[in-house]
């Protein structure tokens, strides 16, 4: 089961450089849809031994939303507005890189030392979940699109599941599926704020809310 969860975590950290050094916003889309499957697939790998029809349930549901539904949204905003690349970042994309590679050795490093319970301490679960969150702040605070930085949100979003993994065996699987539900109503949220701020400024540069006044 560990090498099976590693793979899954390990490629999902993968995705997380690509997210960082990318300047073009499919291929950012593209990467969050496919991270999304893979850390949907977990729960089936953690609870293969215990599978029922919940927990396959939540499963789709959560690939569904995460590598089909949020990203066809973010897809649609991205088309709607016409800009297909992240132009003059907060920061740039090689510092990104260099931030997201610091930031998940890093982590690797740091759980050598944090109290982990056997099940935890011989694999990328912790490590994982740290770097995810890491990678989400950096293009929130990083990148000027908002499309950009919605997906830095759902990357963030991604980190904070993976570590409520954690405790699927002490958690309700509905637990999960809230926070999913949650998820998928923030980014209805921000698709209403995107289209705003497009019909207001032609651009989805969030630089440009700064000239708003009363």
């Amino acid at each position: 089961m560990n090498d099976t969860l590693n793979l899954l975590i390990g490629l999902a950290m993968g995705f997380n450089l690509l997210a960082l050094g990318t300047s073009r916003l499919p291929v950012l889309i593209r990467a969050v849809a496919i991270q999304g499957v893979l850390l949907g697939l977990l729960p089936l790998v953690l609870e293969a031994h215990a599978l029922d029809w919940r927990l396959v349930l939540i499963t789709l549901a959560t690939v569904a939303g995460k590598g089909v539904l949020i990203p066809f949204m973010l897809i649609r905003a991205m088309r709607a507005a016409n800009i297909a690349r992240e132009l003059e970042p907060y920061i740039g994309y090689i510092p990104s890189l260099l931030l997201g590679a610091a930031g998940t050795i890093a982590a690797v490093a740091l759980t050598r030392y944090l109290p982990l319970l056997p099940e935890h301490a011989g694999n990328l679960h912790v490590p994982g979940a740290m770097a995810l969150i890491l990678t989400g702040f950096i293009l929130l605070i990083g990148r000027t699109k908002a499309i950009s930085q919605v997906c830095g949100y759902l990357i963030l979003e991604n980190g904070i599941y993976l570590a409520g993994l954690l405790l699927i065996r002490s958690t309700p699987i509905l637990v999960e599926f809230g926070i999913l539900l949650d998820v998928t109503v923030g980014i209805f949220v921000i698709g209403i704020i995107v289209d705003r701020i497009q019909r207001a400024f032609d651009s989805l540069d969030t630089r440009k809310l700064t000239a708003l006044h009363e």
